[in-house]
């Protein structure tokens, strides 16, 4: 394993920071995260609370790497105000930061063949917009690297799950992608410590699948009926390609969705003390 980082900055704190965070401290690295909250952290961590999304009050500790887990805010400018104000409490701009963006940067789009790192996105919503817009000032102001997970699921990311046991109608025809939460942070993980890291990483497992073959196959783990279909007319969505994700991290711990999703149901399913 590449040395970690001495000191890693995590701007936002939710599973995913939660889980690198772990993995960061259990090879000796420093780990301080800042988020909105005051709420307790894990032994280790280091909480500084603030707001991104206005000027920090006090300068911000000197960190070899940051990692950028912010959600969309709803507004244009948000992750452009939010990284400028990160960049200015920044005594010293990391020497690594890496931004998680999203798929979604394609939302909307339309294409005939599975979507690669040099695919441009052509924002047709605002989010969609507000997140290619905060990959561009994360590259202007730090020269992050970029990673787009596409849907995230594991223990916790149970929403399809839901819909599933309720019987909710979904779209069959829909094309899907996703990425078990194991398999990003190992790739968070990786990218922080990566002497030449690639520029951006599309996150997604080996099995893209229309969410009919999701859905069925969740249900008959299960034992209940395939949820209805919504009738949308035609396929939607768009499929991406993994290829550069998998030579770079290597093999996946969950390649397929239905390696994911056994696991969890098969959790899910087993007796509590």
């Amino acid at each position: 394993m590449t040395p970690v980082p001495r000191r890693t900055l995590l701007v936002g704190y939710g599973k995913l920071g939660a889980r690198l965070a772990a993995r960061l401290l259990a090879d000796d690295g420093e780990v301080f995260a800042l988020r909105r909250s005051t709420g307790s952290l894990p032994a280790g961590v280091i909480g500084l609370s603030a707001d991104p999304s206005h000027p920090l009050d006090s300068p911000l500790p000197v960190v070899d790497a940051m990692v950028i887990t912010l959600p969309p805010s709803g507004v244009s400018s948000g992750y452009r105000t939010a990284l400028t104000n990160l960049r200015d409490a920044l005594p010293v701009l990391p020497a690594r930061t890496v931004f998680v963006s999203s798929t979604g940067v394609f939302e909307g789009a339309a294409a005939d063949h599975p979507l690669t790192e040099q695919d441009v996105p052509a924002p047709t919503s605002a989010r969609s917009q507000e997140l290619y817009d905060g990959e561009q000032a994360a590259v202007a102001l730090f020269s992050a690297v970029i990673v787009r997970p596409a849907g995230i699921y594991g223990p916790g990311r149970e929403f399809l799950l839901r819909k599933v046991r309720e019987g909710a109608a979904v779209d069959h025809a829909r094309r899907t992608n996703r990425i078990h939460e194991v398999d990003l942070v190992r790739t968070l993980d990786l990218l922080v410590r990566m002497e030449d890291p690639p520029p951006l990483l599309h996150a997604v497992d080996e099995r893209p699948a229309p969410l009919a073959e999701v859905v069925a196959f969740i249900a008959g783990k299960l034992g209940v009926d395939v949820p209805p279909d919504v009738a949308s007319g035609g396929p939607s969505g768009v499929v991406y390609d993994g290829t550069l994700l998998r030579s770079v991290l290597g093999h996946l711990e969950y390649p397929t969705f239905e390696a994911g999703y056994a696991e969890m149901l098969a959790e899910d399913s087993t007796p509590r003390p």
